[in-house]
């Protein structure tokens, strides 16, 4: 029986990592400009929590807009900051959501505009506050207008 069962677990084991889908661990590595060669850096996303919920458009019939948000930092340090300082960027955010107008926001340009200026708004509150600069990007992941 042992016979058997022998050559059947020997293919197995020599065949599993020719079958595997998982990148050979010298492949997954990768170097950027400026680091050691072979340092992986995965990028760090951190979570604006709980989503924005705000009325915008000023006079007239209420409308509301809610957006969740996550940011790319640079670092560990810069996703330490942004969480620090969260309070200050979401009032920063939450006054910049509140000033748009329909126009402002009806169309994609519109939307990539609010993009770009709620990240500009974020980096600039970083900087002062701590006075480096570790905010890459900003991501809407979630974003719904009611008129």
């Amino acid at each position: 029986m042992l016979l058997l069962i022998w050559p059947i677990l020997m293919t197995s084991l020599i065949s599993a990592p020719v079958w595997s889908d998982e990148e050979p661990a010298e492949e997954a590595v990768e170097s950027t400009e400026g680091e050691a060669p072979g340092v992986f850096t995965r990028p760090i996303y951190v979570p604006i929590k709980p989503a924005f919920v705000v009325n915008y458009g000023g006079e007239g019939k209420l409308q509301y807009m809610k957006i969740e948000i996550s940011i790319r930092v640079e670092d560990v340090s810069s996703a330490n900051a942004a969480r620090h300082h969260m309070p200050l960027l979401r009032d920063g955010l939450v006054k910049l959501f509140s000033r748009q107008t329909d126009a402002d926001i009806d169309t994609p340009d519109g939307k990539e505009r609010l993009r770009l200026t709620a990240l500009k708004v974020i980096q600039d509150i970083i900087e002062e506050e701590d006075g480096e600069q570790g905010v890459i990007n900003l991501f809407f992941s979630h974003f719904v207008v009611q008129k």
